[in-house]
């Protein structure tokens, strides 16, 4: 059968979005892979499924491009919210994901609201593989006694996600280590590679080595990551601007109740057919 799919975008992280309420779609491995394919199918970083939810106004699942199911996709939400707001009329909207509820708001022309919950921090909610103050991490990438990369922090935004402090984010190995440290043994759900540079309290300069799609041109849960991480070392206040390759995404990590606030553009690219 014909499956009609829109093409979404949220500062240059791609994604299909399939709408699966009225036709059911459950895809196999090969087929996320095929639909994220860019040579010859439509071509994504993530695919999402959009279905029914009896207390929200709807279920939301995510596709990493190698196929795998995650948890949870910031950018994707807010295309999602864009989605359900422009639906309903209203200026809200709440979707189930398998991280939790979460909620949606219209932020200004073009722009969307997620409120993504509180962040995992311990190191089981990660996952590590062991026991760790996750501030800093026993993880290091280069010579033993002089490496490049070491003492990342690590939280989790329904997904995991580690945190290296680098002075140049723009020069950072993020090609040459993120696969390496995306399967390294002590993640053992793999892990987002984040390369952080803080620029000021308020600013934040990152690029993300995403499990299971490589390096993108943004990516929401990193950026909420990046912020708590570095709010957690003491280098950021709990509200910043990251700047990511796409364009940039505020962050706060709101006192009063831990949760983590993304605000951002969402934007329709165009709609088509599945092949």
């Amino acid at each position: 059968m014909s499956r009609p799919f829109l093409k979404m975008n949220g500062l240059g992280n791609d994604f299909v979005v399939v709408e699966t309420r009225s036709a059911p779609f459950e895809p196999s491995v090969a087929e996320v892979r095929a639909i994220a394919d860019r040579q010859v199918g439509v071509g994504c970083d993530q695919l999402i499924l959009i279905g029914e939810s009896d207390r929200a106004d709807a279920s939301v699942r995510f596709w990493n491009a190698d196929g795998v199911e995650i948890d949870a996709c910031g950018n994707g939400s807010r295309c999602v919210g864009l989605l359900l707001m422009q639906a309903s009329g209203r200026d809200e909207a709440s979707f189930e994901t398998r991280a939790g509820l979460l909620t949606a708001l219209k932020a200004g022309e073009g722009k969307v609201s997620v409120d993504m919950g509180e962040p995992g921090l311990r190191w089981d909610q990660i996952p590590l593989s062991e026991a760790m103050d996750t501030r800093g991490i026993e993880l290091q990438v280069g010579p033993i006694d002089n490496p490049h990369l070491h003492t990342p922090g690590c939280v989790s935004m329904g997904n995991p996600h580690v945190v290296f402090f680098v002075p140049d984010a723009d020069t950072a190995p993020v090609r040459q280590s993120g696969s390496l440290i995306e399967h390294h043994p002590l993640f053992p759900e793999g892990v987002n590679v984040g390369f952080a540079q803080v620029k000021a309290r308020d600013r934040i300069r990152l690029r993300v080595w995403e499990r299971g799609a490589g390096l993108t041109k943004a990516c929401g849960t990193g950026a909420c990551a990046a912020l708590v991480a570095a709010s957690r070392r003491g280098l950021a206040d709990r509200k910043a601007t990251l700047e990511l390759d796409g364009g940039d995404l505020t962050i706060e990590w709101r006192a009063a109740d831990d949760h983590v606030i993304m605000t951002g553009p969402a934007k329709l690219d165009f709609a088509g057919v599945l092949p």
